[in-house]
């Protein structure tokens, strides 16, 4: 797997993960370069390439001059989720997706889900975008401080963390005001697919149902933007 862009690699390095080996474009070997001043300190090699070479290896065509050649992503369990939670001595903070199968939507939500202090994001293992080099690109380095847990049956894992104690909530139409609901609880936030939604068959295992107001003609938002005000409401809520 390929990380692209300065700031992913940046935070990949930062973060532990295993790279063995970075591609830069040769015109930037002879400038001061934190990129590879990150590489020489943690020993990971680095290969000068024309731009027109990176250009090739590149799968988002927005590799600003770095490529990072790493190890397939790592994924946790739902049990690693909620051991962050109890190491920071914090209410669980999760984010469940239900079928997001855009790559960017998906990269955009790790952003904001990490900028939140989310401790830990659950995807279903069929008919939903994994990592791949476009949502770690479009995460902006976000996915090397987020854990990602991925599931056989999401509702085992709504199961599982109401066994826990934890709230689970949808975010759908025709549910209480967001904005008048108590989120500052051990809480998991489930947002559904860019077409379809949440399954009825999950919103079942779900709690509750938060709604946000919506004032204009269109009756849905983006997945991500979605995601991006949920959780940014109950990270106030929990700041309060």
């Amino acid at each position: 797997m390929y990380i692209e862009g300065k700031n992913a690699i940046r935070q990949a390095i930062i973060g532990g993960e295993t790279i063995n080996k970075i591609f830069v474009d040769k015109n930037y070997a002879t400038r001061k370069d934190e990129i590879i001043s990150l590489a020489s300190q943690n020993k990971i090699k680095i290969e000068f390439l024309p731009k027109v070479a990176l250009d090739k290896r590149s799968k988002t065509a927005h590799h600003q001059g770095y490529i990072a050649e790493t190890v397939d992503f790592k994924y946790s369990t739902v049990e690693d989720i909620l051991k962050i939670a109890q190491d920071k001595k914090e209410k669980p903070f999760i984010v469940v997706l239900d079928g997001i199968e855009d790559p960017h939507n998906f990269g955009a939500i790790i952003r904001s889900c990490e900028c939140a202090g989310v401790h830990g994001i659950i995807i279903p293992k069929d008919r939903a975008c994994n990592v791949n080099e476009t949502v770690i690109r479009t995460s902006t380095g976000a996915i090397a401080e987020m854990a990602i847990a991925k599931v056989v049956n999401l509702k085992q894992a709504i199961e599982q963390l109401k066994k826990a104690d934890v709230w689970v909530f949808a975010a759908e139409i025709n549910g209480n005001d967001i904005y008048r609901q108590n989120l500052n609880l051990p809480i998991a936030i489930v947002i559904g697919s860019e077409g379809f939604g949440i399954k009825k068959s999950v919103i079942a295992c779900c709690d509750g149902v938060v709604t946000l107001p919506l004032m204009g003609k269109v009756n849905s938002l983006n997945a991500s933007v979605a995601c991006g005000i949920v959780v940014f409401e109950a990270l106030r809520q929990r700041l309060k």
